[in-house]
C-alpha cells in the first residue's frame, strides 16, 4: 500500500505557494521514442514486438508526441486564468514517463523554496494508472528530493465537474454540427476512452465514472444515441481487458452511417487519439463507408482551463465542491485502498 502523498507533515500549515501540473510524458524526436516507452512499460509484461510496434506509430509523426507541446499550450493558459481571476501562483511541470521528469521538477520546486503544491494531473478519473500511480509517481519523486521537499496535495479527479462536462459537450456539438441536418439525428455518438485489464476496473469505479460523464455530456448536446466503447489496449489477449473495442464497433455500424467519436477519456489530443483514433479508427470507417467525424477534446478549452482554477480555488477556500449528475465529488484524500489492484471500491 502506497503512503500518503504529503511526506512531510511538519509543513502541513504552509499555505500553498506553487501549483505542480502532472502529465504522462512523450517523446519529442526520433531518438527518444525508444527509451521513453521503456519507461512506460517497465515492470510491465509487454512483448519487445509489442513496444516496437507502438515506436511506429510514433515514427508516422516524426517521433514527436503532441502530448508535450500541448501541455505547454495548456500551462500557458491555466498561468493567464490564474493572473486574470487569482490565485496567481508559479507552475511547475513533471511527467510520468519523459522529461521533465516528475523528479527533476520537485527538486527545481525545493531549490526554488517550495514549500506547499497543489498537483492537477490531467486524467479526470479513477483507477490505478490514471489516480493512484500518479500519486506514487509524486511520492517517489518526493522521496528522490529528499529533506526539504515540498509538500504536494493532488487534486480530485473531475469526471463530473460542470465545466469539464460543458467543455466536451461543446466539442461534441461542433462535431455533430459536421453532419447534414437530415442525418444528424439518426448519427451514431461514440465516447472513447482507454481500455484497462478487467482486474484494474473491477478495483475502481473507472467504469461507472466513464459512463456518467458519457451520460451527462450526450444530454447537454439532447442526443441520447450513444455508446462507450474502448481504444488502445495493448495487454495480452489472454487477459480480459475493457471492451467493446473502437474498431469493433465501427465494423458493426450500418454502411454509410454517420459517425461522430468523442475521446472521453482524454483530455488532450496525444499520441492514442491522433493515432488510434485519426489514423486506423478512420481507416476503418472508411473501409466500411462510415462517415466519421472526430470530437476534440478539453484541451485548451476556455471552460476546462476555468475548471482547474475552480479546483485549485474550492482546495484553498474550502468551498463546495461542484458537481453535477448523481455520483457526488470525490473526496480530496483518496481512501487508503482506493483503486488498488485485486481490491473493488
Amino acid at each position: 500500500m502506497a503512503p500518503a502523498v504529503n511526506l512531510n507533515p511538519e509543513q502541513a500549515t504552509d499555505p500553498v505557494d506553487a501549483i505542480l501540473f502532472v502529465s504522462f510524458g512523450g517523446p519529442e524526436g526520433p531518438e527518444e521514442v525508444i527509451p521513453f516507452l521503456e519507461n512506460v512499460l517497465r515492470g510491465r509484461n509487454v512483448p519487445r514486438e509489442r513496444l516496437l510496434q507502438v515506436a511506429k506509430h510514433y515514427e508516422l509523426f516524426g517521433g514527436v508526441s503532441p502530448i508535450n507541446n500541448q501541455n505547454r499550450n495548456l500551462i500557458t493558459a491555466l498561468r493567464e486564468e490564474l493572473k486574470s481571476h487569482g490565485p496567481d501562483l508559479p507552475i511547475y511541470w513533471g511527467n510520468r514517463n519523459w522529461h521533465p521528469l516528475l523528479a527533476d521538477t520537485v527538486r527545481q520546486m525545493r531549490a526554488d523554496g517550495i514549500k506547499h503544491a497543489l498537483a492537477f494531473v490531467t486524467a479526470a478519473y479513477s483507477s490505478y494508472s490514471s489516480c493512484r500511480q500518479y500519486r506514487e509517481n509524486i511520492e517517489a519523486a518526493l522521496r528522490e528530493a529528499g529533506a526539504g521537499a515540498p509538500r504536494v496535495d493532488k487534486l480530485r479527479p473531475f469526471y463530473n465537474h460542470p465545466l469539464f462536462i460543458q467543455a466536451n459537450a461543446e466539442n461534441v456539438s461542433l462535431a455533430l454540427a459536421e453532419i447534414p441536418d437530415a442525418r444528424r439525428g439518426a448519427t451514431e455518438l461514440i465516447f472513447t476512452a482507454h481500455s484497462i485489464p478487467q482486474t484494474m476496473a473491477d478495483s475502481s469505479a473507472y467504469e461507472s465514472q466513464l459512463q456518467e460523464t458519457c451520460r451527462l455530456v450526450a444530454a447537454a448536446v439532447g442526443h441520447s444515441r450513444y455508446q462507450l466503447v474502448y481504444q488502445s489496449r495493448s495487454g495480452s489477449p489472454a487477459q480480459p481487458w475493457l471492451s467493446p473495442d473502437i474498431y469493433d464497433c465501427l465494423r458493426e455500424l450500418k454502411r454509410d452511417s454517420d459517425v461522430v467519436v468523442a475521446p472521453i477519456g482524454f483530455v488532450s489530443d496525444h499520441m492514442e487519439v491522433i493515432y488510434d483514433l485519426d489514423t486506423e479508427a478512420r481507416q476503418v470507417a472508411g473501409e466500411f463507408g462510415i462517415q466519421m467525424v472526430r470530437a476534440k477534446t478539453a484541451g485548451t478549452h476556455p471552460l476546462f482551463v476555468q475548471m482547474i482554477r475552480c479546483l485549485v480555488a474550492e482546495r484553498l477556500a474550502g468551498l463546495e465542491q461542484a458537481f453535477v449528475g448523481t455520483q457526488g465529488p470525490l473526496p480530496d484524500v483518496c481512501p487508503p485502498d482506493c483503486c488498488l489492484p485485486g481490491i473493488s471500491t
